[in-house]
This record gives C-alpha cells, sequence and structure tokens, in this order.
C-alpha cells in the first residue's frame, strides 16, 4: 500500500468508538476554541471580506451556516468565511505545521451541516484531520528547526500540508469509500497551495492573507472531496515519491515518512502538541506576554512609571521584519509586531477582541510605549527547542521607578508540559469562549453553544449548533 492509501484506510477506519477519550475531549476543545475565536473575529476586516468572498462562491440561501453572519452558503461558500473569520484574530489554535484549525474544521463544519452528520462523526473526522496534520507536519522542515543547538530552519516553510486532513475530514463526513479518500488525497495533493510563508515573515507589512490563505485552502479540500467522489482518479503515488511526489514540489528539505505512518490509528500524537493561545497575538511572544502582564500586576506597575522593556525570547522570529516591524498602519499589524503586544498588555486590556480594536491598537500611548520595547534572543534558546519542540524559553525585564522587575518562563500558558500550570484546562477553554463572544451572543446561547460542544458525541445534528452561532 502506499502512503496515500494507508492515510485512506486510516480515514475510514476511524470512528468514536475507537478513539482514546484524550482524543475525544481535544477534539471538542478546538471545536469550541474555534468557534469562539471566529464569532470574536467577526468585525475584522480580513472577517468581512472572507464572508463577502464566500458570497461570491457560495451565494446565499444554502445549507452552510457563515459563523455570527446569520446567513447560510453552499459548503463552499460557507467554509471560505469561516475558515477566514476563525483565523482573522490569530488566536485560535497551534498545532504542527503551525495553524491547523482554520484549514481543517471549516470545511469539516460545512460538510457536517449539510450532511446532517452527528457530532460523533465529526469528532472522528478531526481526530484523523489533526493527527494527519501533525505528522505530515512533524515529517517536513519547518521555521523551527534546529540543527547542533543552532538554527537551521528551511527556505521553504508554510501549512500546505493541512491540505490532507481538511480533505480527509470532508471525505469521512461524506462516508466516502477507502478507493474514493485515496483518490481525493492524490487529488489534493496536485491541487496544494505553494508554502509561501517565507515570504511573508520577509516582508513588511505582511500580507492580510498571513502565512496561508485559510478560506483558499478549505476550497481545495472540498473540491477535493467532491472529485474523489464523482470518480476522479488521483496520484496515490504522491507521498512515497520524495523526487517527483509532492514532498519535492513544496520544497520541504526534510521527508520522514515514518513518520507519517507509524503507529496509525493507535498511537495518537496531536493532543500532547495542540497549544491553544490566550491572546489574540502571535503565539512566539505568548510566553513574553504572560511574564508581562505578570509583573505588571504583581508589582502595580503603571504605563506612565515604564522607561524600558527588554524581552528575549524566540531567536529565530526576533529577526524577521514580519515580527520586528513597529509600522502599524492596519489592524492586522497588531497581530505580528511583538513590540506592540507587549505595550498593548502593560496597557492592561483583557485578551479578547479588543486587542485589535482600532481604539486600542492606535491608542497613542500604545505606540509610544512600544517604541520603548527591545527584543534580544534568549541565550539558551536554540539549545532549549533542540531539546523540547515544544518549549519557548522566555525572559522579561522590565525598567521603572529607578528599579528593574525581571522573571523567566519556558512554556507559555496554553502549552501541554510538564508543568501543569501551563496546561489551558477545559474550564480555562470556557472562560476564553465567554470572554471572546460576550456581547456578540446572547448569554443563555453561550451556555447552550458549551454545553453542545463538550457533549458534542451526543449531538445527533452538528447543525443545530451552527445554527446557534448568529450574532445578536
Amino acid at each position: 500500500m502506499t502512503i496515500i492509501q494507508t492515510l485512506a484506510d486510516f480515514t475510514v477506519g476511524t470512528d468514536l468508538t475507537r478513539l482514546p477519550s484524550r482524543v475525544v475531549e481535544e477534539c471538542k476543545r478546538d471545536v469550541l476554541d474555534s468557534i469562539g475565536c471566529a464569532l470574536a473575529g467577526i468585525d475584522h476586516p480580513r472577517s468581512r471580506i472572507g464572508i463577502e468572498v464566500g458570497r461570491r462562491i457560495g451565494g446565499t440561501g444554502g445549507q452552510a451556516t457563515i459563523i455570527g453572519a446569520g446567513e447560510k452558503s453552499s459548503a463552499h461558500g460557507a467554509a471560505f468565511a469561516n475558515a477566514e473569520l476563525v483565523n482573522a484574530l490569530d488566536a485560535d489554535s497551534v498545532l504542527l505545521p503551525g495553524h491547523v484549525s482554520p484549514y481543517v474544521l471549516p470545511g469539516a463544519f460545512a460538510t457536517a451541516e449539510v450532511q446532517r452528520r452527528p457530532g460523533r462523526d465529526l469528532i472522528a473526522a478531526i481526530a484523523v484531520s489533526h493527527e494527519m496534520s501533525y505528522r505530515l507536519g512533524a515529517a517536513m522542515s519547518g521555521y523551527r528547526d534546529t540543527k547542533d543547538g543552532k538554527a537551521a530552519a528551511a527556505l521553504v516553510v508554510g501549512y500546505s500540508s493541512t491540505v490532507f486532513g481538511a480533505t480527509a475530514s470532508v471525505a469521512r463526513l461524506k462516508r466516502l469509500g477507502s478507493e474514493q479518500v485515496a483518490n481525493a488525497l492524490g487529488i489534493a495533493a496536485a491541487s496544494a497551495p505553494v508554502n509561501s510563508q517565507r515570504a511573508w515573515f520577509m516582508h513588511a507589512p505582511t500580507s492580510t492573507i498571513k502565512y496561508q490563505l485559510a478560506g483558499g485552502l478549505t476550497n481545495t479540500a472540498l473540491t477535493a472531496a467532491d472529485m474523489g467522489e464523482l470518480g476522479h482518479r488521483g496520484d496515490l503515488l504522491m507521498l512515497d515519491d520524495d523526487e517527483h511526489g509532492y514532498p519535492r514540489f513544496v520544497c520541504s528539505s526534510r521527508w520522514s515518512p515514518d513518520l507519517v505512518t507509524a503507529g496509525l490509528g493507535d498511537d495518537w500524537r496531536f493532543p500532547a502538541f495542540q497549544m491553544f493561545k490566550p491572546y489574540p497575538h502571535c503565539r512566539v511572544m505568548h510566553a513574553p506576554l504572560d511574564l508581562l502582564i505578570d509583573l505588571v500586576t504583581q508589582h502595580d506597575i503603571q504605563v506612565h512609571e515604564i522607561e524600558s522593556i527588554t524581552s528575549y525570547g524566540e531567536g529565530w522570529a526576533y529577526v524577521l521584519p514580519c515580527f520586528t516591524s513597529r509600522e502599524i498602519t492596519q489592524v492586522h499589524d497588531a497581530q505580528f509586531c511583538f513590540a506592540h503586544g507587549l505595550a498593548v498588555a502593560a496597557h492592561r486590556v483583557p485578551p479578547g477582541r479588543k486587542w485589535q480594536d482600532p481604539a486600542v491598537v492606535f491608542d497613542p500611548s500604545v505606540l509610544a510605549l512600544m517604541n520603548k520595547v527591545t527584543l534580544e534572543t534568549h541565550p539558551t534558546y536554540f539549545q532549549s527547542i533542540s531539546a523540547d519542540i515544544s518549549s519557548r524559553p522566555s525572559r522579561v525585564e522590565i525598567r521603572a521607578r529607578g528599579q528593574t522587575f525581571a522573571a523567566e518562563k519556558m512554556f507559555p500558558k496554553g502549552t501541554p508540559s510538564a508543568d501543569p500550570a501551563t496546561y489551558m484546562t477545559t474550564e480555562e477553554l470556557v472562560g476564553k469562549f465567554r470572554q471572546f463572544v460576550d456581547g456578540i451572543l446572547p448569554a443563555p446561547t453561550i451556555d447552550r453553544v458549551i454545553d453542545a460542544v463538550l457533549h458534542l458525541e451526543q449531538v445527533e445534528d452538528f447543525g443545530e449548533i451552527m445554527r446557534l452561532l448568529v450574532r445578536q
């Protein structure tokens, strides 16, 4: 069997009864978090554009819900819009190869709603998509790679490989046979978007499609699944041929196929690596944000007292234009300007959609403090991530009142680690959801959505949840 055929059998053979409880819970946690991020992003310029493009693709009056908008489109139209919504604030979860949820969930949501699938089927589809995405991400080169304690990032990186998980989840919900799924995966491989993330790293101001156009990839996956269903033949050797196949034409400098297939279906790896984001800001800065918030709170440091802030963190990122540029011309720029994020946190703005409210983004006090921030590579950064890819060693020093207040940590909040305090519990994710959607959904609806998602395996029609997601 080829690797694609193995992935197809894994897709068809996975159901709720075969999933460990920790996998089931992690899928439900990600559904809740992603819906909350989508609703919170409803007013973001990227979301407004994504919704309009979704309408143009799929029309109106279809069977699939556009989150928050109170309208329906085709599966392709709703998936495009919802992908842009989930990723609009950059507050969605993180999993190898980087972001996964905005690429794999929207197509699954739309298909489950159109096909009137029960929650247990959606859980199985999400488990497949996340496990597949994680394994392919681990098998190929990434932007945090190291060698001998030094940076070894590839020149070409990105999230193109999530197209496999996205296609598999849709195919699983369509209840396609193994041969159809394999063909769909082969078609997806040949249709996958390029890995353009390195250009995004290097050019400022940053493109608003970010590291990968989420809506576009969801439509590629939906199309591949449709074509596999209707009888198109895909290239089943795409992942076995490292000279002419997918790893070569997405320019991965590393290809370890055993990481894709070893223990597949028995050894579920993604839950140990899935991270959730307390802040609507690039994950690179979450440990420094944790530290800064703790310092200003513990010592009651006021903004006007701050003389300087020095952040020691991820060496690969602290030198890239997309993160170090302080040219804030759109609210989008605030998601990736490291100095701006620290300035917002020092103003004690509660994490949520207000972080990207124009009144906060362009606040003269925030912009002034941003210019007092210095970024330095943490001295043990590359050695630390060589030992543990999930680690993000960070230190923050605040100079105020003639003193230096400092703190360090290895893992940001939201990361599974040996320290239980860094794990974001389900109760904490529920708290994030409530804060993100407060004022968007009525309080009784918020309670209903939380209860339904946390008991998703008992929901007989996932569309019932989607139909609750209408802005008040």
